[in-house]
């Protein structure tokens, strides 16, 4: 399979989990998510009072200058970890 292939199949399989992941692995996932897909963040920094939003672009900026490829093999190394801890449904 290409790394595309493996990452679109990660993508599906995250979403299988039989358990949430915690807010530390949620955001590693939706970084390297983004990243792979679309490449260094490229929206304004949320306002103030958007936590959660504040938190997600912070992640997504801190994995800038990272290959599209590179993030995608992390993705699906970290997607993959969390299955084999949490397990799917």
């Amino acid at each position: 399979m290409s790394v595309q292939e493996r990452f679109d199949k990660a993508a599906a399989d995250v979403k299988s989990l039989k358990s949430s992941p915690s807010d530390n692995d949620l955001l590693e996932v939706y970084a390297l998510f983004k990243q792979g897909s679309i490449g260094d963040c490229n929206t304004d920094k949320p306002g103030f009072l958007d936590f959660k939003g504040k938190a997600k672009w912070e992640a997504w900026n801190g994995k800038k200058g990272i290959s599209k490829e590179d993030a995608m093999e992390a993705y699906i190394k970290k997607v993959q970890e969390l299955i084999a801890s949490i397990g799917m449904a």
